[in-house]
């Protein structure tokens, strides 16, 4: 018997003289050996209700969909799956194709979507400012933008008072790339391997995934460091990870001393040492890295690099454009679960639950010396719409609980998925925090080499036609990345874990199938 069958049967619990051929009942059913899941290769387990019906799709037909998007759109390939979603509409946690069918979404457009889709309140907010006042430049004064100033400012620690408004999370960060530069009158900027702070020339310098790099000149003088990943880098395991979900990797640390993050830190010193000029202009990092699935840094690692870069002249700057707004369940802000005063934060995304909307939120001194060196205009920046939705955005937040459903729900999800974690060989890691999660699938747990990009993309397609919505990450594309609508229950969690194992049985049968061949 082939080792794909045993472990199967393993994970399935079944007695080795029950196997017949490939095809039992026991597989065909999975209801017959588990009361929890209810899993079958014909039929999807069972979604939960939603209270909301879609209006008839009556728009283009798909195929005139695909032919506009082949002559007229991007040829750069990003569509998830063989046959790309038409999606129609969207509900909370909801999406609805132009069939009719209904998914959960668990990546939220990308992590965009922070308090659902078309949320009553923020939908009111909009059709009222949309009746009232569409634009105007911030060479005008108009209330939004200051009401959502003072909103914005109240969320954030002093000195952290000074608010640039923006379009886009790449925005943002080019932005932030001046106000370091132009304050400390240095070059050089440090980020992770595996960092992604955005798609455009200047912040390409800063994004460290090989997928995103280009062979044309784009953001000169920035130098990337070692990420300190705790599951595939050197060093770390079991102790070392602020998350309710630790590595099943050992390491020598302790719960109070991380070994790994000394270890780290001392490459990212080598990095200072070697790497950029005496003086630095600063250091970019995300709280926990989004594109490349994931990942978190060992307990206390960014306290000890940002005063690294201070000795070297450069300021620190939290990427919060994945991370922010109470996403992580613990904290409203990523960096405050590190412990540290960031210089310069950039947000997006959930800022404004997907209408284009980006802030660089820094101190009045770093602020005035941008002014000084450089007229910083921005067309639509601070733009009616998008500031009257982002206060409704933050007042949703505030009343639903949402921080405190991010907090208590992904818990609960994180534990779930470590259970799945320790019944598949190929789930090698699941981490996060919050509803901020990532599931990093291998070949195998003892070699951690990634799982092919054809069997993951096939397990991703398994977890869509069962009406689940996840997203991927990682340098080798090989980790799911969950992202939910803060509002998420768990309810639609079990629903969510119940499919994944459901994708993974079906993963094991056919490489089972294939074995046996």
């Amino acid at each position: 018997m082939t080792l794909a069958w045993r472990y199967l049967l393993r994970t399935l619990n079944l007695e080795t003289s029950s196997l017949r051929t490939p095809r039992t009942h026991s597989l065909l059913n999975c209801a017959s050996w588990t009361p929890t899941f209810k899993c079958s290769f014909h039929t999807k387990p069972n979604m939960p209700p939603c209270d909301f019906s879609p209006e008839k799709y009556q728009s283009l037909a798909y195929n005139h969909v695909l032919e506009i998007k082949k002559q007229h759109l991007s040829p750069v390939a990003t569509a998830y799956f063989q046959k790309p979603l038409l999606l129609h509409q969207g509900h909370m946690e909801w999406l609805f194709d132009s069939e009719g069918n209904r998914y959960l979404d668990f990546f939220s457009g990308i992590v965009t979507i922070s308090v659902g889709h078309c949320h009553p309140t923020v939908n009111a907010a909009a059709q009222k400012q949309l009746g009232r006042l569409w634009h105007t430049s911030s060479v005008f004064l108009h209330p939004p933008m200051c009401e959502y100033a003072e909103k914005l400012a109240a969320l954030l620690p002093e000195p952290l008072k000074v608010i640039f408004l923006v379009n886009s999370g790449s925005e943002a960060n080019d932005l932030a790339m001046m106000m370091a530069r132009a304050h400390t009158n240095n070059s050089d900027i440090i980020s992770f391997r595996g960092a992604y702070h955005g798609c455009s020339p200047y912040t390409l310098g800063l994004t460290n995934v090989g997928l995103y790099k280009t062979a044309l000149p784009s953001g000169m003088s920035c130098q990337s460091t070692m990420c300190p990943d705790v599951f595939r880098g050197p060093w770390g395991g079991s102790h070392c990870r602020d998350s309710p979900v630790q590595t099943i990797r050992k390491c020598s640390c302790a719960p109070d001393f991380c070994q790994a993050k000394e270890l780290y830190i001392d490459q990212f010193r080598d990095t200072l040492n070697t790497s950029v000029a005496k003086s630095i202009a600063g250091f970019f990092a995300e709280p926990i890295q989004g594109v490349n699935g994931v990942i978190q840094y060992p307990k206390g690692f960014l306290k000890d690099a940002f005063e690294l870069v201070r000795e070297k002249g450069g300021v620190c700057v939290a990427d919060e454009v994945q991370t922010g707004f109470g996403r992580l369940g613990s904290h409203f802000w990523g960096f405050q679960s590190h412990g540290v005063l960031p210089d310069i934060v950039t947000m997006a995304k959930g800022i404004g639950n997907g209408f284009p909307m980006a802030a660089v939120v820094t101190t009045p001194e770093i602020a005035k010396s941008l002014a000084k060196r450089l007229l910083h205009f921005n067309t639509f920046g601070g733009n009616p719409m998008a500031c009257a939705i982002g206060s409704a955005v933050l007042e949703v937040i505030k009343e639903e609980n949402l921080q405190e459903n991010c907090q208590e729900v992904g818990t609960y999800m994180l534990l779930k998925l470590a259970e799945l974690r320790d019944e598949f060989d190929i789930m090698g890691d699941v981490r996060g925090k919050g509803l901020m999660i990532g599931i990093e699938m291998v070949q195998g747990k003892m070699s951690r080499q990634p799982l092919p990009g054809d069997e993951v993309s096939q397990i991703h397609e398994d977890c869509k036609d069962m009406g689940l919505l996840l997203g991927r990450g990682g340098i080798y594309s090989q980790s799911f990345r969950i992202v939910p609508p803060m509002c998420v229950t768990k309810r639609e969690v079990d629903f969510a874990v119940e499919v994944f194992r459901c994708a993974l049985i079906q993963h094991m049968e056919r490489r089972a199938k294939r074995e046996k061949i």
